[in-house]
């Protein structure tokens, strides 16, 4: 990579930045500078490989350079002195990336400034910026986090086997469990959800078969939670389903948000496309636990909110707290 302004990109000025967003569905970029925000973005799908030592910053690398290659040949954007990576799982599976990646980056692309960020972190950044309040974050998982600008506060994210309550596996687990009811006849089961099991899996008894020996069974339990929503509104269990879920939501909301003045609070990610039938009772829930906080839309993604740190962390303008797990910075000469 070379400094200085690409053909046909006239006015590119500043300091080079790199944003990035490892998650589950693959690795998402932004090459930008302080003076013009980002110039490009590109991904590929896939999640980084984890092993014996969690994420692995070789393989995090291996897939990044060819991109920031590639964006700098198509932008013009100048070398990063600054790099921004947001990767899921950083607090439980990232110390080999923490030893390992912030000296990589700076021999492989000349990056004096690297920090990481957990997703969740991200995620806050670009949905709310740099003001005090709570992040729903809801996918095929769930965390919720909060700040008042001096420390962070987190609540649940520890996977579908103990917790993300409320998340997309959640739900999805939730649905299939009324489903296995109404097919045993015990009570609580739901005939519409059993349809749509079946409709989906096949014959249910052979979906512990098809489920149990996945390595992705949070996405295929997700996968089920459209279904959820769809027969919510003729069918009361699938209802009390997303009900149960929006209070888990706003629960773990309340634990994070700051008790005082009138934090923001925001959703993000994709579990809230499947709309009204989860977003309604979401939304009582959030007014009884938190009558202080005020909603607000969120005004981006995690790739955003990427960008936005390295962008602050470029012009002096940082304002987040630091946490060794959840947000580090490392400077090289």
């Amino acid at each position: 990579m070379s400094a200085g302004t690409g053909p046909g990109v006239p006015g590119v000025s500043g300091a080079g930045v790199l944003a990035v967003d490892s998650g589950g569905s693959g690795l998402r970029v932004a090459l930008g500078t302080t003076g013009r925000g980002a110039l490009g973005r590109r991904s590929t799908p896939g999640p980084v490989r984890t092993g014996a030592r969690g994420i692995d910053p070789d393989d995090l690398l291996a897939r990044l350079a060819p991109l920031v290659r590639a964006l700098a040949a198509d932008t013009g954007a100048p070398t990063p002195t600054t790099a921004v990576v947001g990767a899921a799982g950083l607090g439980t599976l990232g110390e080999a990336l923490r030893a390992e990646l912030p000296a990589a980056l700076a021999r492989e692309f000349g990056v004096r400034t690297t920090a990481l960020v957990a997703d969740a972190v991200t995620a806050y950044v670009g949905a709310l910026g740099s003001r005090p309040g709570a992040v729903v974050v809801a996918g095929t998982g769930l965390i919720a986090i909060g700040t008042d600008l001096t420390a962070w506060q987190r609540a649940d994210g520890w996977g579908h086997l103990l917790g993300d309550c409320g998340s997309g596996a959640w739900i999805g687990r939730a649905g299939l469990e009324a489903a296995l009811r109404a097919h045993d006849g015990r009570p609580g089961g739901s005939v519409a959800l059993l349809a749509r099991a079946k409709e989906r899996f096949g014959p249910l008894p052979g979906l512990p078969g098809l489920l149990y020996p996945r390595s992705d069974r949070p996405a295929v339990l997700a996968s089920f939670a459209p279904c959820v929503a769809a027969c919510a509104e003729d069918d009361p269990v699938a209802a009390d389903v997303l009900r149960a879920a929006a209070r888990h939501m706003a629960e773990s909301a309340a634990t994070v948000c700051p008790p005082d003045g009138e934090p923001l609070i925001a959703l993000t990610g994709g579990l809230f496309e499947i709309g009204a039938p989860l977003l309604v009772p979401l939304e009582a829930e959030l007014a009884r636990a938190l009558p202080h906080a005020r909603r607000a839309p969120a005004e981006g993604d995690p790739l955003d909110g990427a960008l936005r740190v390295a962008l602050a962390l470029a012009t002096d303008t940082f304002a987040w707290p630091y946490e060794d797990t959840l947000l580090s910075v490392t400077h090289h000469p």
